[in-house]
């Protein structure tokens, strides 16, 4: 009896224990119900703490007591969300989470449907390309640089230029990355296309401080193109049809587990534009000038496994430009093309530890050939890169963590200079450069109090090329952020930054005869030191305000005076790149309003920007060329009703600066400049207004048929790209007048296209 007694209470017991825990199974997803990877979560149970990560399909699983429970989901890019509940049994949740990006430093452009754009700590902004697409651009298609120029911090650039110029910093001082791998050339021919097929882009992440210690080698910012990650459910194709160029994206699901996305764009301006240049040309005009440009986009994604998630990215494009002057005997041939292709693997190992690992492979070339009568000059350059990147998501007690290593060997040929028949010999001079790059990196991000969170981390870079040259360099990236109450926010961050490749710049218009170099053979790396202080004010349920300072000193910055003029066999880069300093200092603001029918924003940047070498402006500072003193843009979108809605544009910023001779003399009848400085002059301000027009004949989630007419420059403004200076001499060769020739490319622009989505 007694044993029976002992066995029955034993057995309610075990079975009381059994019952003490039990299994919580969750899935994340986002708004659009793409499952969100490396998702932290926080289980709270009686005071016990538990934490996850989401793995590859967005699950998580946790073995947790019974009682009430407190789960806290956090994930970059998206809105922190609590969940509390009485966890009773075996649990199986759905979760989804909005977009948000409230405590984050990255802008985050991303297709989401409820928010045209949104502030960030750090000073930064996230936009919805959708809720974006009555904003004017030159074609009618979606232009995310431009649309990063009317933000506070990133200067316009002016008409004829593709680059990003962010707080006073020089052009190539920005990466640009597709699905993590480097892309060296930035624009199709005078920035006119967009530079990427943006239907095959999910979101872009634009961080103007390069703060995330993930990322280095530039010392001004850091823009992410993420493709679209979601496997496809269904067949699906989209496009735009304009009068200079059309795109095609097709979504194609191959099973329940994979699928793949691909674009391409063409351009046919030889087809529709040149015919009718050629018919108005006059005899002194080109005669003959021909355009073309294509792209494409591939992205493959399988789930190989429950844990395993590959994805493969590859982007090619191709541009030539084609000039023939029969009054000069002149033909010139300009050509530049990208290639890159990465696979990834996601590997989710445990609930709170997953990493990512890919390769890449890029490639930027271009070359430009003239003949003129028996002459022949010929200049190219390339840079490739083979790489390694490898990120580890994981927990530290409460604090999230990402580490990793990356990877990348260089090969650049900076200029390759071939000349015939200018005199009896023959030149051809090229110098090709290795390099190899080692990356270390960590990023903590602990909540120091209930208000006060930090990101705080640390990137450790070894460098070295094949003249022997190596440096090994320690970047700390600190980014505080405070949120006082529900109205106000404050952030103040430090950035250390390091540049090993350098791009050179040999033309002041959107003409890709520019080519880059590494560290090597003496040239040091450039370097920055970046702090920013700033704060986000919610004024009411619709309208929010940013503002902010920063303060930028840059070393060993890079200067290349000669341009493509300077040829023969005795020049070395090393002899005639110029190295000096600079600084640049500002205060940026922004005024938006999010909701109703009308929405837009007003952004204002006051800056300044100063280089100062030993070998130019007898050693004085001087203004950079790109200083813009004022930078001011206003943008509106006005939603009629479901079928019509308008967007206005008006862009004012102050001219960059130029070199020009101040006065005329003569010595032995022949006439000389005397100048009073270097960037002693400035180009007039820039002044344009843009408007567009959407009619929607459909518009669903699913579906989309839309006709677009844009007009940019709509007040025919005369913007100047350069200015010639036009010198004549009297008979006597004793006075001079000198007349400016302000040449302008764009004037006004009108266009239409077709934007359809099924």
């Amino acid at each position: 009896m007694s044993k029976s007694i002992i066995i029955l209470f034993l057995f309610c017991f075990s079975n009381v224990f059994a019952q003490s825990k039990a299994t919580i199974i969750g899935n994340i997803k986002s708004s659009e119900n793409e499952s969100l990877i490396g998702a932290s979560i926080s289980l709270e149970v009686n005071n016990q703490h538990y934490y996850a990560i989401s793995d590859t399909l967005g699950n998580f699983k946790e073995n947790l007591p019974l009682g009430q429970v407190k789960i806290t989901l956090s994930q970059l890019g998206y809105l922190k969300k609590d969940i509390n509940f009485n966890f009773l049994r075996d649990t199986i949740i759905s979760i989804v989470l909005e977009k948000d990006i409230s405590l984050l430093k990255e802008v985050i452009i991303a297709n989401d449907k409820k928010r045209g754009i949104t502030t960030l700590s750090g000073g930064k902004l996230s936009f919805n390309l959708k809720e974006l697409s009555s904003v004017p651009t030159v074609l009618g298609t979606t232009d995310i640089i431009k649309l990063l120029q009317l933000t506070p911090g990133v200067q316009n650039s002016g008409d004829a230029n593709g680059y990003l110029y962010v707080r006073g910093g020089d052009p190539g001082h920005n990466a640009i990355l597709y699905d993590g791998t480097p892309i060296y050339g930035m624009s199709h021919l005078l920035g006119i296309f967009p530079f990427y097929n943006t239907d095959h882009i999910k979101e872009v992440e634009f961080d103007k401080s390069s703060s995330n210690s993930k990322y280095g080698g530039r010392l001004s910012s850091t823009t992410l193109l993420i493709p679209n990650k979601k496997i496809p459910s269904e067949l699906g194709i989209q496009g735009n049809v304009g009068v200079l160029a059309s795109q095609l994206t097709l979504t194609v699901p191959v099973n329940q587990k994979s699928g793949f996305y691909i674009s391409g764009r063409k351009t046919y301006i030889d087809e529709i534009v040149a015919p009718l240049l050629h018919s108005g040309s006059k005899k002194n005009d080109i005669q003959n000038m021909k355009y073309g440009f294509s792209d494409g986009n591939l992205t493959f994604i399988s789930q190989i496994s429950k844990n395993n998630l590959l994805s493969v990215d590859a982007f090619i494009s191709g541009d030539e430009l084609k000039i023939k002057d029969d009054n000069l005997a002149l033909r010139t041939s300009l050509k530049w093309s990208n290639f890159t292709a990465s696979p990834t693997l996601i590997t989710t190992f445990s609930p709170k530890t997953s990493m990512s690992n890919s390769v890449y492979f890029s490639k930027y070339s271009n070359e430009l050939n003239m003949e003129q009568a028996t002459i022949e000059f010929g200049v190219s350059s390339y840079v490739k890169d083979f790489g390694f990147n490898n990120a580890v998501k994981y927990w530290i007690k409460n604090i999230p963590v990402e580490s990793g290593i990356q990877y990348v060997h260089h090969d650049l040929q900076p200029q390759k200079v071939n000349i015939e028949n200018l005199t009896d010999n023959n030149t051809t001079q090229s110098n090709v450069i290795n390099a190899d790059e080692v990356g270390v990196f960590t990023t903590v991000r602990p909540k120091l109090t209930d208000r006060l969170n930090a990101e705080l981390g640390l990137r450790i870079n070894y460098y070295t090329s094949g003249s022997n040259d190596s440096y090994l360099h320690f970047q700390p990236r600190i980014l505080l952020n405070y949120v006082a109450n529900e109205k106000y926010s404050f952030y103040g961050s430090y950035n250390k930054q390091y540049q090993y490749l350098s791009l050179i710049t040999t033309s002041s218009v959107g003409i890709p005869t520019d080519f880059w170099i590494a560290s090597s053979d003496g040239i040091k790396p450039q370097s920055s030191d970046e702090f920013s202080i700033g704060s986000n004010q919610n004024i009411s349920k619709n309208i929010s305000s940013s503002f902010g300072g920063f303060y930028r000193s840059m070393k060993d910055l890079l200067e290349y005076p000669y341009g493509i003029t300077q040829f023969n066999e005795v020049t070395t880069l090393k002899n005639d790149l110029l190295v000096g300093k600079g600084k640049a200092y500002g205060l940026e603001m922004m005024l938006r309003k999010n909701n109703g029918k009308f929405t837009g924003w007003l952004s204002y940047t006051l800056s300044w920007s100063d280089r100062n070498f030993d070998e130019l402006n007898n050693g004085n500072t001087y203004f950079a060329k790109y200083d813009r003193r004022h930078n001011l843009s206003i943008v509106g979108m006005y939603d009629l009703n479901t079928k019509w809605n308008f967007g206005v544009t008006q862009i004012f910023s102050s001219g960059n600066r130029f070199t020009m001779p101040t006065s005329w003399y003569f010595i032995n009848n022949n006439p000389v400049k005397e100048y009073s400085g270097y960037n002693n002059a400035q180009m007039p301000n820039y002044i344009r207004t843009d408007i567009s027009v959407n009619y929607f004949f459909l518009k669903t989630n699913k579906k989309e048929s839309a006709l677009n007419f844009s007009v940019y420059n709509t007040f025919n403004i005369d913007n100047p790209i350069y200015v010639v200076l036009n010198v004549q001499v009297n008979e006597d060769k004793n006075s001079v007048i000198v007349k400016q020739e302000k040449k302008v490319l764009y004037r006004i622009l009108p266009s239409i296209s077709w934007r359809f989505k099924f």
